[in-house]
């Protein structure tokens, strides 16, 4: 782990691909899965990178199942400006956890979104979570 890992909110480091926390998140424990090299879209990607990218997706739906219990996931890449990108040079994975009932009116009225937990206390969950799933993963 690097030194300011847990300020930037980086849950992950792989070999091509890194899992961070969304700051302005969608729901509780959204992450975002990114390759190191700054792209603007997949096609530009390695296969090395396309590998690591999907692997790192798979793990962070590991470690939030473990953390957090949702019932479902929302996995979707925005390319491109009027795609919604807002980061349009670095191309990355959204992984949103989802239960039942999670909307409310807030969004909808306000555009805004309340968040049940602070972004550290889930940070500390995921890493609870990462190192687990790290150990269940590796030969023994």
């Amino acid at each position: 782990m690097e030194e300011k890992d847990r300020e930037n909110l980086v849950v992950y480091r792989g070999v091509k691909s890194f899992v961070m926390m969304n700051k302005y998140p969608y729901n509780t424990g959204h992450l975002m899965v990114a390759p190191y090299r700054h792209v603007r879209d997949l096609v530009d990607l390695t296969e090395e990178e396309l590998l690591d990218l999907a692997k790192s997706v798979n793990l962070s739906i590991m470690i939030l199942r473990e953390a957090l219990k949702p019932e479902g996931f929302n996995i979707g890449i925005n390319m491109g400006r009027v795609a919604g990108a807002g980061i349009e040079d670095h191309i990355h994975v959204h992984v949103v956890p989802r239960w039942a009932g999670d909307t409310n009116f807030m969004p909808v009225l306000a555009q805004v979104k309340v968040m049940p937990e602070l972004l550290q206390s889930t940070y500390d969950k995921l890493r609870g979570a990462l190192s687990k799933a790290l150990k269940e993963r590796s030969p023994q």
